[in-house]
């Protein structure tokens, strides 16, 4: 390596909150701290079909700290560049992987399948999946646990370390020690946040991990808002509040889940509402073969979990059923009131879910509950923003049902606490990476970090693809080359969203006109602004 300084390069979450993926260059060798799926507008999603910005044969080992797939989606993909090094996580971890890796897989191979079909009646090239389930199930066995709290070398020169991050089972912050010459006989200290768990967050424990580190990359996705924290009574209460407003709609509850945490939460209170008779007997309905399977992790290790009641089926209840089969989700169609249905994905972008805002949205006494971050340009965004109308698998569907979210179960930190969290590593040496967020949340976050005492030239918010040099004295250099993705198109909605909207109202005004000429006319408008547009471009 031409520079002797170690380097870190930021190949994902720099602004934006998917696509965790951070690279480490140094004298002994290369790795990685997570390896994510980029998720959000198309735009965004576009990244996950590029080749690895880095060489994927110079890395020796992968470390993860959860299985979300924003922080692990593209192991799979790695192992199909060739990577044939070790993956190290917790157990819980590896046990959701082993679910979520395939399933995802099995998501790329679905949805290409179905782009083919359309392409070839467009008469438009076949694109292949980001990988295959067969990738996703031969990357298991490269997957290696630790424990929490105990040391182990992953790497020549390097030493890693698990501590408890209380986002989701199994989710961890990573402290790295890396050797350098050039650092007098120490080794040089890295932490990585991952993400981090709000107070009073259910299942896990306040999240932990060192001080006095020389480098710190900690996530900021609720960089700027914060959150009444509450208990578990109280944040049942909330969700009993919305559960007997929607029966009383009329309608059916449809609430998009995350498959891993979101689920197990929502089933857990669920059930305890049931159990106190707080809600009316309903049917709960879980229709997600990934959610159940991660249910099935969760009760494994139920043992480990904090504020459970009951031990022993403890995300089951005679009113839950849970759907495996696509033919038995289809039967839910015939339901229209008096349901709770719960499916993923959770910012309603594949899966289930879809088939269920397709059947429910235009029914004005339907309830769609949001219970978890929306990224910007998805689907549920666009529906939790207000949106009229939107498009579902080819169909425009109006926008009628009850829309309410509730943020009581998010499994990040707020500002409140990821500044104290910060506060509490400190001393941090150098420098203060801002990581996993927006730009409206890297600002906050920063400003507030700088009222508490930390020095502004000593925080950094990466760009996408940027390497700073790691030094013990001086601020770390840093370059970027020509990135994936410019920065003003991170963090925002894209031209494939416009265009969407564009559809709509389009739609949506023709139908409003009252006479077949005037509607001719303004297609004809159209028509002559795209031939100028298309002049201006051949020009």
């Amino acid at each position: 390596m031409s520079n002797p300084d170690p380097q870190l390069t930021f190949h994902g979450a720099a602004g934006t909150v998917t696509g965790s993926c951070y690279r480490v260059a140094h004298a002994g060798g290369q790795f990685l701290v997570d390896c994510g799926l980029f998720q959000g507008t198309k735009t965004i999603r576009e990244l996950n079909y590029q080749p690895f910005p880095f060489d994927v044969s110079a890395i020796d080992f992968v470390l993860v700290t959860h299985a979300h797939i924003d922080h692990s989606g593209l192991i799979p993909k790695l192992h199909a560049a060739g990577y044939r090094g070790p993956v190290y996580c917790t157990e819980p971890t590896r046990d959701l992987l082993a679910f979520m890796l395939p399933d995802s897989g099995h998501i790329q191979e679905f949805e290409v399948e179905r782009l083919n079909r359309r392409n070839e009646r467009r008469g438009r090239k076949a694109v292949r999946p980001i990988y295959t389930k067969a990738d996703a199930i031969a990357c298991l066995d490269q997957v290696e646990v630790h424990s929490l709290n105990d040391w182990f070398a992953p790497g020549t020169g390097v030493r890693a370390r698990l501590w408890n991050a209380g986002h989701i089972l199994g989710a961890a912050s990573i402290e790295v020690e890396v050797e350098a010459a050039e650092t007098g006989g120490r080794p040089l200290r890295l932490l990585f946040s991952g993400d981090l768990g709000p107070e009073e967050k259910a299942f896990h424990q306040d999240p932990h991990a060192p001080r006095d580190v020389d480098y710190l990359v900690v996530e900021s996705t609720y960089g700027d808002r914060d959150r009444d924290d509450l208990p578990p009574d109280r944040r049942r209460d909330i969700l009993r509040r919305e559960i007997v407003a929607a029966m009383k709609a009329g309608g059916n509850l449809i609430i998009p889940v995350f498959a891993v945490e979101r689920t197990q939460e929502l089933l857990y209170d669920i059930g305890e509402l049931f159990r106190e008779k707080a809600i009316p007997p309903a049917p709960v309905y879980l229709n997600s073969p990934l959610a159940i399977k991660a249910t099935e992790v969760f009760e494994q290790h139920a043992g480990a979990l904090h504020d459970v009641r009951q031990r022993g089926e403890v995300f089951y209840h005679h009113h839950f059923t849970f759907l495996h089969a696509a033919d038995q989700s289809r039967q839910l169609e015939k339901i229209r009131s008096g349901a709770i249905i719960m499916a993923a994905s959770g910012m309603c972008e594949a899966g289930r879910i879809r088939h269920h805002l397709k059947n429910n949205l235009w029914r004005s006494d339907a309830t769609v509950l949001f219970v978890g971050y929306q990224a910007p340009g998805t689907l549920g965004q666009v529906i939790r923003d207000g949106a009229k109308s939107v498009r579902i698998q080819g169909d425009e569907v109006a926008v009628k049902a009850r829309i309410r979210a509730i943020d009581t179960y998010s499994a990040h930190a707020d500002q409140n606490e990821l500044v104290d969290w910060v506060c509490e590593r400190l001393p941090v040496s150098q420098t203060i990476f801002l990581t996993h967020g927006e730009p409206a949340a890297f600002d906050a976050f920063r400003r507030h970090l700088v009222d508490r005492g930390c020095r502004a030239d000593a925080i950094a918010v990466p760009q996408l693809d940027e390497t700073f040099s790691l030094r013990l004295e001086g601020a770390p250099a840093h370059t970027l080359t020509t990135p994936r993705v410019r920065s003003d198109q991170i963090g925002r909605t894209d031209w494939h969203n416009d265009y969407a909207a564009f559809i709509l109202a389009l739609s949506q005004t023709l139908q409003r006109i009252p006479d077949d000429e005037r509607r001719r006319a303004l297609l004809r408008e159209l028509k002559d602004l795209i031939a100028d547009a298309d002049d201006r471009g051949a020009g």
